[in-house]
């Protein structure tokens, strides 16, 4: 009945008039998340391993690097969500950080790639800056690929379609990233690998400019006059009694955490537990198969719900892990569990993203303040960053508590360790990630009284 009501609103009410996006901008809308993952994805897949292998730091001191650099970086999440909430121009609220960040953003990720010649201390004083500035860019225009969903359109529905588009796009940038990066490496540089990286980062780099300008010119924002600016000292009270967003941004930093250990580490097991590294680009190209579990979204969001959708994201993804342990060095056995987990991690890593827009109605609901800004800054850029950094520490000091040496060969000791940071360790995170999203459910059936709500409200403040 609720869903009823929704649709009768809907249909009514003239400022969802504009609710069905265009084809060629939900395909801007994944050009996005397309240049995004471009180069960001490269932090996560290959950051720990050109620190360690590339630039020359041990695996413990790049550890703790990533570690104190990205919780650091974490807290400028809400400072741009509060930046975006109060952000009134010609261009829009979200729209003008795709103009105004991306060459920042691909300058700053080059230089996290360039080794200048530095000794100790002052290299690693290099690497944490660079780092830290490229995470702030990365914030700073992620922030509106997520806060503007909202206000792309005001139907929950069109929403989750427009979010499969932006992961797809996002999938598809994170496959060429984590796949063509060492080739390239070893194409451009000839032999040296540093050379390489910053030959690479620059390739990559000019792709995405081009990408995220495009979506600039191509994306439109409804209904952003009538969006009242939030006080900054209100700003913390759209998060109180926010209980669905809380549930969320729990579930999704155990997600990253989870991912960024299996992604990082990933290298680590091909080259000294089953001695073949060449087959890195394989195993992640092979990741584009997490498009099948991004594009199943509506569907089975349709049949089921939201909440049972992203449980069915970490149960597969942990499925994938433990069948990795059964295949050992069987490649094909492990290429299917590997398959596995990228469909359930496309899922998991999707889904929040289209679930944030919902907390955001329901926070505007609960305290009358429309922080999709703040929200979705927390729940998605804060996320990421954090669980990257905690995802890139704990792997870091199990793997030297177990011997590990850069560039040597291993002790069996050592091997151990690997292993225990690329299966266990991602397959214990996933599951614990379940535990959250068990008490979504009774959020997800308000909905649509939400919904409905809101539209009484607008249409009230019209009259």
């Amino acid at each position: 009945m609720e869903h009823s009501s929704s649709s009768s609103s809907s249909q009514q009410h003239p400022s969802l008039q504009t609710d069905k996006v265009p084809f060629h901008r939900r395909i801007s809308y994944a050009l996005t998340d397309t240049g995004g993952n471009l180069l960001y994805s490269i932090i996560g897949a290959y950051l720990l391993y050109f620190y360690t292998d590339v630039f020359g730091l041990s695996v413990a001191a790049a550890g703790t690097l990533l570690l104190v650099t990205r919780l650091i970086d974490a807290v400028d999440a809400p400072m741009w969500g509060i930046i975006v909430d109060h952000t009134k121009s010609k261009y829009g609220q979200s729209r003008p950080y795709f103009l105004w960040l991306c060459v920042p953003f691909a300058a700053f990720m080059v230089l996290t790639f360039t080794t200048p010649n530095l000794d100790g201390t002052w290299k690693i004083v290099y690497a944490s800056v660079t780092y830290i500035l490229a995470g702030i860019a990365y914030t700073g225009i992620s922030t509106p690929i997520t806060s503007i969903l909202p206000n792309l359109s005001r139907n929950t529905n069109e929403r989750v379609v427009l979010n499969s588009f932006r992961m797809v796009g996002g999938n598809i940038g994170n496959f060429v990233a984590v796949t063509f990066t060492l080739p390239l490496v070893a194409l451009l540089g000839g032999g040296n690998d540093q050379r390489g990286f910053f030959w690479t980062l620059c390739l990559f780099g000019i792709l995405s400019i081009t990408m995220f300008l495009i979506a600039f010119a191509d994306l439109k924002e409804i209904n952003i006059e009538k969006i009242k600016t939030i006080p900054l000292r209100h700003s913390m009270k759209a998060i109180a009694g926010n209980w669905p967003w809380l549930l969320l941004v729990i579930a999704n930093l155990l997600f990253w955490i989870a991912l960024t250990i299996r992604t990082s580490t990933l290298v680590y097991y091909f080259e000294y537990d089953l001695g073949k590294k060449d087959l890195v680009p394989l195993i992640n190209g092979i990741s584009i198969i997490q498009v099948l579990g991004m594009m199943s979204i509506p569907w089975i969001v349709k049949y089921t719900s939201k909440q049972l959708t992203m449980i069915l994201g970490f149960v597969l993804a942990a499925i994938g892990q433990f069948i990795l342990f059964s295949a050992g060095m069987h490649m094909p056995l492990l290429i299917v569990g590997w398959s596995i987990g990228c469909i359930g991690s496309g899922i998991a890593c999707s889904m929040p993203f289209a679930m944030l827009s919902d907390t955001v109605d329901y926070g505007e609901w609960k305290s009358g303040l429309r922080a999709s800004g703040m929200l979705t800054a927390i729940g998605s850029a804060f996320c990421i960053k954090a669980g990257s950094g905690l995802g890139g520490f704990i792997p870091t000091q199990f793997m030297a508590a177990f011997g590990y040496v850069p560039n040597a060969v291993q002790s069996a000791q050592s091997i151990d360790g690997i292993r225990l940071v690329f299966i266990w360790l991602p397959a214990i995170v996933f599951l614990l990630g379940i535990i959250p999203m068990l008490f979504y459910r009774q959020f997800e059936k308000k909905e649509g009284y939400i919904r409905k709500q809101l539209l009484q409200k607008e249409a009230n403040a019209e009259v």
